[in-house]
């Protein structure tokens, strides 16, 4: 049986998704901590909505023993947007699915000062912040992007909180992780993190954020060319899907480069090739430091590697 907790919904539509939820519940499709996006059809003047729905336990560690028979609550939230395109911020909507269950942790008797404002501004605080920074950084956007790309270090200075976390979720959700060896990731940040002057510096005092030591190059300025031209619409799951392009054509980019660096180890016009491919793809500089990383233990391919630095510097 489902128990309703909290609802902005009209009664006929609550009672329509409780029953929904239901049908998903007694299938077993629903997967503690992995939520799932869907359309469903309610009395509401939209029809059919998308709806994101996730299941969860919260376990009282106070009263909580191994031979407890008493089993420990469930609870299912569901997030209703215009179209199933919530499905591109599945993964933050389940990061705040998990601090909801924190919140209930501190806050289990106040429901209503604690939890329910939480839920109802899931859209403000899920899916909106990678819009809120290019609304914010607009030009400067290019300098973001390039150190989620390379892994620089970022510090932010004299920013309320909810522009530190905004920042921080865009770096997040633009940088490469779990796209690339984890190994590379690792190493990468180590590097960059050694390279002390390598520390990007972002300090929102003015109504300009000002930039510090800030990286750039031609791919990650075609790239916040696109975030800018679609700024006018102000729609936040056009600002994923750029973002998940921008990480496509990044990935595949380094797949190239890998491909020419193994075919450069035995032929000299392969090298010529790579070398050429660095110069032109816009972003030689982020990609070089990826693959020397990755090939540091490959004898052959890390001396292609270093004769195309040489290159690239000259």
């Amino acid at each position: 049986s489902l128990t309703l907790l909290d609802t902005n919904l009209p009664p006929e539509a609550e009672t329509e998704l409780r029953g929904f939820i239901a049908k998903r519940l007694s299938k077993g499709a629903l997967f503690d901590r992995m939520g799932n996006v869907v359309s469903v059809e309610l009395s509401i003047p939209e029809c059919k909505v998308g709806c994101y729905y996730c299941r969860f336990q919260h376990e009282d560690l106070e009263t909580a023993t191994l031979e407890s028979d008493i089993s420990t609550p469930e609870y299912v939230v569901c997030f209703l947007g215009g179209s199933e395109k919530e499905d591109t911020f599945r993964l933050e909507l389940d990061k705040y699915i998990q601090s909801l269950e924190i919140n209930l942790d501190l806050e289990q008797k106040s429901l209503e000062n604690s939890v329910n404002p939480y839920l109802r501004s899931w859209f403000e605080n899920a899916v909106c912040p990678i819009q809120r920074v290019v609304q914010r950084f607009q030009e400067k956007l290019a300098s973001l992007l390039h150190a989620a790309l390379s892994y620089t270090p970022v510090e932010v200075k004299n920013a309320d909180e909810r522009t530190e976390k905004d920042i921080s979720r865009f770096l997040a959700a633009a940088s490469l992780q779990g796209l690339v060896q984890e190994g590379t990731m690792t190493s990468l940040c180590i590097a960059m993190t050694e390279e002390q002057h390598k520390t990007m510096i972002i300090d929102c005092s003015g109504p300009q954020p000002q930039l510090h030591n800030a990286g750039n190059n031609r791919f990650c300025e075609d790239w916040m060319q696109a975030f800018v031209n679609g700024a006018e619409g102000g729609n936040p799951f056009l600002f994923r899907q750029i973002l998940e392009n921008f990480k496509l054509k990044a990935i595949q980019d380094i797949n190239n480069l890998k491909r020419f660096i193994r075919q450069a180890e035995m032929n000299h016009y392969a090298l010529f090739k790579c070398y050429m491919f660095l110069k032109n793809c816009g972003s030689g500089d982020v990609l070089l430091k990826i693959v020397k990383v990755e090939h540091a233990e490959m004898p052959e391919a890390r001396n292609v590697v270093t004769v195309l630095e040489e290159f690239m510097r000259e």
